[in-house]
């Protein structure tokens, strides 16, 4: 377990049936080929220690944000909450709201993009085209977001997000089609990598009724500490 006090989970709402984090950036959501330890893993040992567990800590994984992308990560800790949890995404009921900071700012200062995306598993990158009906674009999923100017400072502009799919990687390819690439993205086509290899995307705000108490839940993820992050 890594022992740095930047690695220390950041808790933001816990109860008996859900544990939400605030995901830093290159931080693994669950477990991959690399074998690093991922967020899910922490979160365990964290309940394990806090509730005195003797054995096995029970912990679903929910949802995923990328690697180089930090904010907030909801777990269910009960099997019922991941079920109702799980159907709460898969319906579309949850509104996921992120932070980008881009140095372009969209033509449009607000608005919805339609793209249709493909993703290559072996290469791990998605693609972005303007329709399906070419042979690139076979089999491509219909992705939709919209997004919103919300400031712009020292050639910074920062752009609420909101996804109405979840498609792989989909904000980063779909900012970049619209020639708006998140800053330190070079997978998707910003020009340098940041200095701690992250990208400057943010998952601000998760919304959803909660699965057991059916009250509304707003779960929010303070910005990173990184000084463009604060010039907003």
């Amino acid at each position: 377990m890594r022992k740095d006090k930047k690695y220390k989970i950041d808790v933001i709402y816990e109860d008996n049936h859900l544990i939400a984090v605030n995901k830093q950036g290159g931080w693994l959501t669950h477990g991959d080929k690399t074998k690093d330890k991922p967020l899910s893993e922490f979160v365990k040992d964290y309940i394990k220690v806090k509730y005195d567990k003797p054995g096995d800590v029970f912990l679903g994984v929910i949802h995923r944000i990328d690697r180089p992308v930090s904010g907030c990560v909801v777990f269910a800790k009960t099997s019922k909450a991941l079920v109702r949890m799980n159907k709460l995404f898969h319906d579309k009921a949850i509104e996921k709201t992120y932070l980008a900071i881009t140095n372009r700012c969209p033509t449009e200062i607000e608005g919805k993009l339609t793209h249709f995306l493909r993703k290559d598993t072996e290469k791990n990158v998605s693609y972005a085209y303007d329709d399906n009906k070419s042979n690139k674009a076979k089999g491509a999923k219909k992705s939709e977001l919209t997004y919103k100017l919300l400031g712009r400072i020292a050639g910074h502009h920062l752009l609420e997000v909101k996804p109405l799919t979840g498609r792989p990687h989909q904000i980063r390819v779909q900012l970049s089609k619209i020639n708006c690439p998140i800053n330190g993205d070079v997978k998707y086509g910003f020009t340098r990598p940041a200095r701690d290899g992250n990208i400057y995307l943010h998952c601000a705000s998760l919304g959803f009724e909660h699965p057991i108490q059916k009250k509304p839940m707003l779960l929010k993820a303070k910005k990173p500490s990184d000084q463009i992050w604060q010039l907003f």
